[in-house]
């Protein structure tokens, strides 16, 4: 696989504050498991903590990526041949684009944690999907990715999206 002229990566890594919440649940569980003795609470603390965290971790585990003349977020793998423009979408603009906005053909990539999102068109005409909307931290840096991606030499394919 070929790499892009300027690679990008970024994890949608949820926020500290839900490793704190996946500890209160933790002890909420050890709360529920009191009556049963000592034993049973170290368990329901550690297994509540652990369960919470794994759903914490996998939940913010999603990537977006540039590399080889696709972007890949989570599960969609398209070809930068395949978009068009990209809009960086501020706090206000991203709800609207979440909310009111939103056509449901399109493919979103949603973070509730992450204000900033990027919506970028698709415009293959094969593809009934309309544009892409993806939460990212950083969606300036991920626009001129997907910028410098389209104008570079590609030896890569340009096939359909695969949005999923």
């Amino acid at each position: 696989m070929q790499l892009s002229a300027q690679p990008y990566e970024e994890r949608l890594t949820a926020p500290r504050s839900w490793w704190l919440i996946s500890f209160l649940i933790g002890v909420s569980c050890a709360l529920i498991l009191l009556p049963f003795g000592t034993l049973p609470l170290l368990g329901g603390l550690v297994g509540g903590t652990a369960v919470a965290a794994v759903v914490a971790s996998s939940y913010g585990s999603v990537r977006i990526r540039v590399v080889g003349g696709s972007l890949i977020a989570g599960e969609a793998k398209v070809p930068v041949t395949a978009l068009g423009e990209a809009e960086i979408l501020d706090a206000e603009e991203a709800r609207a684009w979440r909310t009111y906005k939103a056509d449901t053909r399109a493919f979103l990539l949603l973070r509730a944690y992450i204000p900033t999102a990027l919506r970028v068109e698709v415009t293959d005409p094969e593809d009934p999907t309309p544009y892409l909307y993806l939460s990212t931290r950083e969606p300036r840096l991920l626009a001129e990715a997907l910028r410098a991606a389209r104008t570079a030499p590609s030896g890569a394919e340009a096939g359909g999206t695969t949005a999923a």
